[in-house]
């Protein structure tokens, strides 16, 4: 049992079925799609450890479950094929399913925690990708 209440009202089963939904659409997506394939080939198997993977990181960001261990941070600014401006593309999209999938109370405090963290995972891509020496470009 967590000591902390979540963040907001959800089930570990809605915070799966979001995350389900969100990596089908990934795959037909003509800009998230191949940045994802450059890292996860199209095995079903790749596909649904990475999606257990990242919904363990929501059940923890929500549900305090302190069941993901990772460095998301790390991840993305390791990965070439992630470049800044696909963080709103991925936004966009997991808002789209956010919307169609929960209560709007739900989508709507699920969508702020997300853009929160893209917003972190955007700058951390952009810093690790910096000159030495160079002024900082936080947009």
């Amino acid at each position: 049992m967590n000591a902390l209440p979540p963040r907001f009202p959800i089930t570990a089963e809605e915070i799966d079925t979001v995350v389900t939904e969100f990596y089908a659409r990934v795959r037909e997506d003509e800009t998230l799609g191949p940045v994802f394939f450059q890292s996860l080939p199209p095995l079903p198997k790749v596909w649904i450890e990475h999606e257990e993977k990242i919904a363990a990181f929501w059940r923890n960001a929500i549900l305090f479950e302190r069941s993901y261990s990772g460095n998301p941070q790390k991840v993305h600014g390791e990965r070439e094929a992630v470049e800044p401006q696909h963080f709103a593309v991925w936004l966009d999209l997991f808002d789209e399913v956010l919307k169609e999938r929960l209560h709007p109370e739900q989508a709507a405090a699920w969508s702020n925690l997300a853009h929160r963290i893209g917003r972190g995972l955007k700058m951390g891509v952009v810093q690790s990708r910096a000159v030495e020496g160079a002024v900082p470009n936080l947009r």
